[in-house]
């Protein structure tokens, strides 16, 4: 048995408080994975474990190992591939939108997207302050929609 990963990912989150924070997330939650060589002496040492109930795509005598592609697919998650272990979070706006912003110090001003910034996860929204457009980078969760 070379390797057993808990395969798990970190994602961005915004506390109440609109701070980021960032957290760690199962990928496949109730699941580990083993880097084995599959001989009789290793399999009986892996079923045998407290808590172990089963295993993905098996039958009773031998587990089936996943594919080098799943394998490939699963690594980032893994810290394999550094880069990939924090993914950004989608960014559904679009330019010249109308948004309302969550947090303070600009909490429920409204305002219109003049930029974005996929890559930071930044928008620029011109705001109304004291009768002139500001424009105010804001991270993209922190502003909401105006329906």
């Amino acid at each position: 048995i070379f390797r057993i990963e808990i395969p798990t990912e970190k994602e961005v989150e915004i506390t109440s408080d609109g701070k980021k924070k960032v957290v760690e997330h199962k990928v496949f939650p109730g699941y580990v994975l083993v880097e084995m060589i599959v001989n009789e002496r290793n399999w009986y040492a892996v079923r045998n474990t407290a808590g172990v109930t089963g295993f993905v795509g098996s039958d009773s005598t031998h587990p089936t190992p996943l594919t080098a592609e799943e394998v490939r697919q699963i690594m980032p998650s893994m810290g394999m591939e550094v880069e990939a272990t924090v993914k950004p979070a989608k960014i559904d706006f679009q330019l010249h939108q109308r948004v309302r912003i969550k947090t303070a110090p600009f909490m429920d001003f409204e305002g219109t997207i003049s930029e974005i910034n996929e890559e930071k996860g930044k928008l620029k929204v011109l705001v109304d302050i004291m009768g002139r457009e500001t424009p105010v980078e804001i991270d993209f969760t922190q502003v909401e929609e105006i329906e």
